[in-house]
């Protein structure tokens, strides 16, 4: 029997009062060669390494499921069999070779080769240990290291014991790790149920928005057939009134020309009506105009007899404008600046208006009032100038002066600088 003094499925405290003495003990007995000098350059065997250490290897390296597959293998065990039964059986089988013994190495062998040849790697005890010191700070491959480390040629008694110590508190850590991860199953279990039920909640309210879609589409659906029912009558009506019109126009061949006549015939009577309505504007502004021509002769045949309002002023009468605001109404247009020289040259202000040609009737009133003399040339004014004038100065007193003639000539006979200020006719 080995002399570690942990136990282990087959294994025996050795005889010792206190543990100290114990480990002291044991420190003495152990060899000073490292197992390498035992086995040389070759691996151990599964039944190789020291007793003590099959039962890790047995429950870190195989899982309950996977250890009661091998070994239904190569035995026969009642269903009901518990795992530590199969776990202590296996231990106590791998104590010497036989049959699962060889079973289980060539399984760990298969399983971990690729750690086993990462660690052949290793040449002595130190790089071994720093191997295995990595694997369990990654704690990724615990299992495939521990087969690895222990089957290993260099792998002497302190690093034998020192890798069984590690596996014994990961196995501690794993189990208080258990337990907190029971409590958080726990937990998590509550959240599931909470969450199921939520999911079912949501379920039952999908199911009803996709009935309610349902319901929806087939409504949609049934109105989509009723409208391609419609619109087929609509089709079939329409090309009734194409057959219709089809026929129709084979009864009548010239149906055609005669719309086309029927359009020009329209468009005649309204270009007929609007030259109606321009012909009788042109009537009217035709009876406008001869009336304005009848007053104009009665104005003129007035002022040649003297017995109109204005008197007709001969070239031997003249009058005084020195010192007075002279208005000119009318005249032609490019004579007023010679007018206004022939006033102003004599002593008198000029104003002039040109009659309602151009200018605003409306500037005529304060024209006249601004006035004392009032030339008035009739042929160059409008007809309403003329009696607005004539009203004017009836009304106001004004002397106004009628001429006959436009020329700047008949003007400056008719003004004389020196000449007498004789009286005239007053509207």
């Amino acid at each position: 029997m080995s002399d570690h003094p942990f136990h282990v499925a087959g294994g025996v405290f050795p005889a010792a009062s206190q543990p100290f003495e114990m480990f002291q003990n044991l420190r003495r007995h152990q060899p000073t060669e490292p197992a390498a000098s035992v086995h040389g350059s070759r691996r151990r065997k599964l039944w190789e390494i020291s007793h003590k250490f099959h039962c890790p290897v047995i429950g870190v390296c195989f899982g309950v499921d996977d250890l009661r597959g091998l070994m239904s293998k190569v035995m026969h065990f009642p269903r009901e069999t518990t795992d530590f039964v199969l776990h202590t059986t296996a231990v106590g089988a791998c104590e010497e070779r036989s049959r699962l013994a060889e079973l289980l190495h060539k399984n760990l062998e298969k399983r971990f080769q690729l750690t086993v040849r990462r660690f052949s790697g290793a040449k002595n005890s130190d790089s071994l240990r720093a191997l295995w010191q990595e694997e369990t700070r990654r704690g990724c491959e615990i299992p495939a290291a521990l087969w690895a480390c222990w089957t290993h040629p260099a792998c002497d008694a302190r690093l034998e014991q020192d890798v069984y110590g590690d596996i014994h508190m990961i196995q501690h850590q794993l189990g208080t790790g258990t337990r907190a991860d029971l409590s958080a199953l726990k937990s998590m279990r509550a959240d599931n149920a909470q969450l199921h039920q939520q999911l079912d909640a949501a379920r039952r309210e999908n199911e009803a928005m996709r009935a309610e879609k349902s319901r929806e589409t087939q409504a949609l659906g049934q109105r989509v057939a009723e409208l391609r029912v419609e619109l087929a009558g609509k089709e079939a009506w329409g090309a009734n009134l194409t057959a219709q019109l089809d026929q129709l126009r084979q009864i009548l061949p010239d149906l055609k020309d005669r719309q086309v006549l029927a359009r020009r015939a329209s468009d005649a009577e309204a270009r007929a009506s609007a030259l109606s309505a321009h012909a009788g504007g042109l009537e009217d502004e035709l009876a406008g105009l001869q009336r304005l021509l009848g007053q104009a002769a009665a104005v003129q045949q007035q002022a040649g007899d003297g017995n109109g309002p204005f008197l007709a002023v001969d070239r031997n009468s003249a009058v005084n404008v020195a010192g007075k605001c002279v208005l000119c109404v009318g005249g032609r247009s490019g004579a007023v600046d010679a007018y206004r020289q022939m006033i102003e040259q004599r002593g008198g202000r000029f104003l002039h208006h040109d009659g309602g040609l151009e200018e605003s009737l409306h500037r005529i009133d304060a024209a006249l009032a601004a006035a004392d003399l009032v030339i008035c040339q009739a042929g160059c004014i409008s007809h309403n100038a003329y009696w607005r004038v004539k009203e004017q100065c009836k009304r106001t007193g004004k002397r106004c002066i009628y001429m006959k003639t436009t020329g700047v000539s008949g003007l400056s006979r008719l003004i004389e600088a020196n000449g007498a200020d004789e009286p005239l006719p007053v509207v």
